[in-house]
């Protein structure tokens, strides 16, 4: 008798935790990256009235004789499940699609949160704006004028720094890929301005100096007289103050003896070979680069008092290939492609975010380069995370230590730029879960107050 009364204690009890549960899921269906708390029930040890007994060849075995003394809370896990994706538009949320944690910092110690509603401070680092913890990733560097992203390296705080000033960089690399109409006129000597018009092929495009100033590149291509499949292409930088730019074109050296080269094709219109004023010829095989320069105005000249020149490569694309590279076909002349690396100063004016968790700062000058990277975590358990509040976790001795990387690897889910992750709390389940955790409740204590009546029968034998 007195065992159903703490079998119903601990019904009571432990139901009540349940309830505590449902109760912490409910209040938090609303909160951003959000996991539902489980509550898993066992039995407790039973009392052996009459131990087993094996069969013998007189009677059959006899079972054992036990009785429970109620029971206790297994485990209170937290299920990691899938929360639904929220549209914000703000940049700078964030929504993890699959596995993995975003990293956080306070001083030396790590936090771990799936809720990605992040701002940047005054200093352009991005942080929990609820708590200020530093959000880690993995910055860019220069390298040979090149940003790289080291994501081997430790992690760290992660700086956007929005209206940043970016330097001019001067045009270092051009790049064409265009066709030639095979049936373009030659021209003759003596030709009108009109036969010139119709017989050139001219490509204009922007190039910067190294103070950022603009420079219109200009590539005039026509037909080499009686030769067959073979263009003359003539260099200019600001063609109307050629005099002064005095540019030079050439294989192997920034100061070709003229501004002009030969293009060479084979019969099937593929680029076959270059060759600079100088006579120099380009390899059989491989790309096709000649260095051109020209003299910036404004500039201080050298040391020797020669004037400074700016020095770029003009690329053609590679020998054999009808692929980005220069071609001749019997269609319309086009320029399919064009590419140069400088630019004009600028400033950061925005930034964007993709599903690798790459940051790519936008600048008003129109260039556009990598900034960082967010880093993510994963656990062989991460059940075994510990809750330390304000929507983050903490490594515990069951979690195992965090495998800190990139998105898209060893197991880390994707990135979604201008979303969160809602609470995964489904309120009808958690109804359901009440309503059989009351019932629960009711059960443990209607045993509880039978069995009073019991013992109340007991005592009032005696009268």
């Amino acid at each position: 008798m007195m065992r159903s009364l703490y079998s119903g204690v601990s019904g009571l009890q432990n139901h009540q935790t349940r309830m505590d549960v449902i109760g912490n899921n409910v209040s938090n269906v609303n909160t951003t990256g959000f996991k539902r708390g489980r509550v898993n029930f066992q039995d407790m040890i039973s009392q052996q009235m009459a131990g087993a007994a094996k069969p013998t060849e007189e009677k059959g075995g006899v079972n054992p004789k036990e009785v429970g003394l109620g029971m206790t809370v297994a485990s209170i896990d937290t299920v990691f499940t899938q929360g639904n994706l929220q549209s914000t538009g703000i940049a700078t949320d964030l929504a993890i699609q699959g596995n993995g944690f975003f990293l956080e910092k306070n001083g030396e110690k790590s936090y771990y949160t799936r809720a990605g509603a992040f701002s940047l401070d005054s200093d352009g680092t991005l942080v929990n704006p609820a708590n200020g913890f530093k959000v880690q990733g993995y910055m860019a560097r220069e390298i040979n004028g090149e940003m790289v992203l080291q994501t081997s390296a430790t992690p760290e705080d992660l700086v956007i720094p929005v209206g940043s000033k970016d330097p001019a960089k001067a045009t270092a690399s051009v790049k064409y890929a265009c066709n030639l109409n095979k049936n373009t006129p030659e021209i003759q000597e003596g030709a009108n301005a009109a036969d010139v018009a119709k017989g050139t092929w001219s490509i204009e495009e922007k190039v910067y100096d190294s103070f950022g100033n603009t420079h219109l590149l200009t590539i005039n291509l026509t037909r080499v007289p009686g030769v067959a499949n073979q263009w003359r292409a003539e260099v200019n930088v600001d063609a109307n103050n050629a005099d002064f730019t005095q540019t030079r074109v050439g294989l192997g050296t920034t100061d070709g003896v003229g501004n002009t080269f030969l293009v060479n094709f084979d019969n099937t219109g593929t680029l076959q070979s270059v060759t600079d004023e100088a006579g120099n010829l380009t390899n059989p095989t491989g790309e096709v680069i000649l260095q051109a320069s020209y003299t910036v105005p404004g500039a201080n000249p050298n040391e020797d008092g020669t004037p400074y020149r700016q020095t770029m490569d003009i690329n053609l694309g590679t020998i054999g290939s009808q692929k980005n590279t220069i071609t001749q076909s019997a269609s319309p002349s086009s320029t399919k492609a064009f590419f140069q690396d400088g630019y004009t100063m600028g400033y950061l004016e925005n930034f964007k975010i993709d599903s690798s968790g790459i940051i790519t700062g936008v600048y008003s000058n129109g260039s556009s380069r990598t900034i960082g990277q967010l880093a993510l975590a994963t656990f062989s358990n991460q059940n075994g995370l510990e809750k330390a509040g304000e929507n983050t976790y903490v490594e515990s001795n069951n979690s195992g230590l965090a495998n800190i990387g990139i998105s898209g690897i060893a197991g880390k889910g994707s990135l979604l730029a201008g979303a969160l992750e809602m609470s995964n709390v489904d309120l009808s389940e958690q109804f359901t879960d009440m309503i059989v955790t009351q019932r629960g409740f009711q059960s443990n204590a209607k045993t509880i107050q039978t069995a009073d009546t019991l013992l109340e029968t007991v005592l009032s034998l005696k009268r």
